[in-house]
């Protein structure tokens, strides 16, 4: 009896030992830590700024009409009307500035001022030697700054969190231009997540 009981502990013992060892050194996936350190993996933090142009019935559409509310202007539209964009995103607030990237998707109005709508968008940039896209997904109040919530990421973006403002810069005339400001943060396990 006490020879199984020694051999129990022993076995126990190298159990131990062996978890031990296991976290003594880094996993298998800590192997691609630089290049997940290129893409800003392990509680890395990075900022953009960029200008949203958008112009109604050129790089924006109105695919559904609203039911009732306000009417049809650059800020408002009624409410339930579904609305889909492809913007240019460029450096400066100038529309001629180099172009960054590409914001599309697509905004559902939710109040009856038409002044608020749900809005959702991949965010596509080639900047700085960075390239891939984020998605947001949030609330948007067309005449001030609104806060989305990053819900994802792709290329030098995946495993990205954090938020994008986006802040009305002119509201005035055929094309509106708002800025848009990216707040990026992956969390420290994000090295260790397969990188596609």
């Amino acid at each position: 009896m006490s020879t199984i009981s020694t051999n129990s502990f022993l076995f126990c013992l190298m159990i131990a030992f062996a978890l031990q060892l296991q976290f003594q050194f880094p996993p298998a996936a800590a192997a691609s830590l630089n290049k997940s350190q290129s893409r800003g993996g392990g509680g890395k933090t990075l900022s953009f700024t960029f200008y949203q142009h958008e112009t109604i019935n050129k790089t924006g559409y109105i695919v559904v009409d609203g039911v009732a509310g306000a009417g049809v202007s650059q800020t408002t539209t009624p409410f339930g009307t579904i609305y889909v964009f492809r913007d240019e995103l460029t450096v400066h607030a100038d529309r001629a500035s180099r172009v960054a990237g590409v914001a599309e998707g697509t905004s559902i109005t939710t109040s009856l001022d038409g002044l608020q709508s749900l809005s959702l968008a991949k965010i596509t940039i080639s900047h700085r030697g960075h390239r891939g896209s984020v998605s947001v997904l949030g609330g948007t109040y067309n005449t001030k700054p609104s806060d989305y919530p990053v819900v994802g990421g792709t290329g030098d973006f995946a495993y990205a969190l954090g938020f994008v403002r986006s802040s009305p810069v002119d509201l005035s005339g055929r094309t509106v231009t708002y800025k848009m400001e990216l707040h990026l943060y992956w969390p420290p396990y994000a090295h260790y997540a397969p990188v596609p």
